[in-house]
């Protein structure tokens, strides 16, 4: 690791890292399942970069000259260590990031039995939405679209924590790969991030639902809203209207389901905003 700055070595303590490949060594790193990682690394030292075998992207950093960033995430049902590579030779710029599975609970919901078990009638419709959306997070931004700290969308109570195995009318459907802000009809629903809209409709399960696309993979998803004030395609910067709450598609009441997808995966949204911040520290 010799004449590399390590400064930001541990910012994010087990999740973040500076990937410093100037010797051969394997490091270990922590990351739970439903949990994403950041990487950061001075310009000169990015290479090739892999995350289990896949090819990956570095972004330059948001806030720092002469670095570049790279995202990556653990599913919820992740169940094997996640192997980071940067550059060709087999033990050279490997880092080994744990695998901790986290402590979620279980809530019980009440819900329209047709939301739980939708009708025929439906299912091409779920089909239809479920292949859009595939291919939205399949595609997103080739670069970073954001370039200052994220925010939540409201500050109010979160009645329903990300992770949280979901017993929709007594049977496990799912787990909650949001987190849900108590929310009126009709409250205002402001952008975490700059970014672009990529998705603005009604949906079976999610509800009048806005998807912003940042870039580098990471998304922001409003979802049971009573209106959207934005469309497919626009620009929108952090704080900009979205819509308002709601209580549209499968819910037991009004309020907003506040989603991250980072890398193709779901994420906590809590975990997530307080990483991502810390590299405009």
């Amino acid at each position: 690791m010799r004449g590399l700055n390590l400064k930001l070595a541990r910012i994010f303590g087990a999740f973040l890292v500076a990937l410093a490949f100037a010797a051969n060594a394997i490091n270990a790193e922590e990351i739970g399942n439903g949990e994403a990682a950041i990487i950061v690394i001075k310009d000169e030292f990015a290479s090739k970069l892999t995350i289990d075998g896949r090819p990956a992207k570095w972004f330059a950093h948001p806030d720092k000259k002469g670095y570049k960033v790279a995202f990556f995430s653990a599913s919820y049902r992740a169940k094997k260590d996640i192997k980071v590579k940067n550059g060709d030779a087999v033990n050279f710029g490997v880092t080994i990031f744990k695998l901790a599975q986290r402590p979620y609970k279980k809530e019980m919901l009440s819900v329209e039995p047709a939301k739980v078990n939708p009708p025929k009638t439906a299912l091409a419709r779920i089909k239809a939405e479920y292949k859009e959306a595939s291919k939205v997070y399949a595609n997103p931004a080739p670069k970073l679209l954001f370039n200052s700290k994220f925010e939540m969308p409201l500050n109010s109570k979160i009645t329903s924590p990300f992770g949280t195995a979901r017993m929709f009318n007594g049977s496990l459907k799912s787990y909650h790969s949001g987190m849900d802000y108590r929310a009126a009809v009709g409250v205002e629903i402001r952008a975490a991030n700059a970014g672009i809209v990529r998705i603005a409709k009604d949906r079976y399960y999610a509800g009048n639902s806005v998807v912003i696309d940042h870039g580098g993979g990471i998304f922001t998803q409003y979802y049971h809203l009573s209106k959207i004030a934005v469309k497919v395609g626009q620009k929108v910067e952090k704080g900009e209207l979205l819509g308002l709450s709601g209580a549209s598609g499968r819910v037991s009441g009004p309020h907003l389901h506040f989603g991250v997808m980072v890398g193709g995966s779901q994420v906590n949204p809590l975990d997530f905003v307080n990483k991502v911040n810390m590299l405009f520290d």
